[in-house]
């Protein structure tokens, strides 16, 4: 029988990672290459499915790996890397329900009620002279810090899991480096 799809780890249950603006989520460095990752992911005790194409855009193709702790069921990913031909890892998705803990300048970024994290970074980017930005969705992120917050659904709570993005010749904004199918988790 498999686990409560809307059951939430621990804080404590939870691998603790931090965040690089631009440079680096945990072990997985923007960049890299699927292989790279993988490897990385696997040193810290992560499972993956083969880097698998999710679309092909004139003459780029976008490809996609799940990482999955060993409590994480086979169909769930604790972490998602989207990656584009020869300008490797662009993207990194980090579940809300099951995903590690990635802190950035003290921030505890994920698994957190949306309204919560929204006032603690709304503060750190006042606090440091950059600009306050929402989000498609309203949420508050930032172009610069290369984070865009987004709501998860955990039953009839909702928690924050983080895109990261940098980016890149292909991807001129953070919105642009988000794949499509990012867009529909929910």
């Amino acid at each position: 029988m498999w686990p409560d799809p809307w059951a939430v780890v621990a804080e404590s249950d939870r691998a603790q990672w931090d965040y690089v603006p631009l440079e680096r989520v945990g072990p997985l460095r923007f960049g890299m290459s699927p292989q790279e990752a993988a490897v990385a992911m696997e040193a810290g005790g992560y499972a993956s499915d083969s880097a698998t194409e999710i679309t092909k855009f004139a003459r780029l193709q976008q490809l996609r790996t799940r990482f999955r702790g060993v409590d994480t069921p086979p169909y769930g990913a604790d972490v998602v890397a989207y990656y584009v031909d020869s300008m490797g890892l662009t993207c990194i998705a980090v579940d809300a329900l099951s995903g590690p803990q990635v802190t950035f300048d003290g921030i505890r970024l994920i698994g957190r009620p949306p309204s919560e994290l929204a006032a603690e970074l709304t503060v750190y980017l006042e606090k440091t002279g950059r600009d306050l930005e929402f989000t498609t969705e309203g949420d508050v992120g930032s172009q610069e810090l290369g984070m865009n917050p987004r709501a998860q659904r955990a039953g009839d709570v909702l928690l924050t899991r983080l895109v990261f993005g940098r980016p890149n010749d292909w991807a001129h904004t953070l919105y642009d480096c988000v794949p499509a199918e990012e867009w529909n988790v929910r």
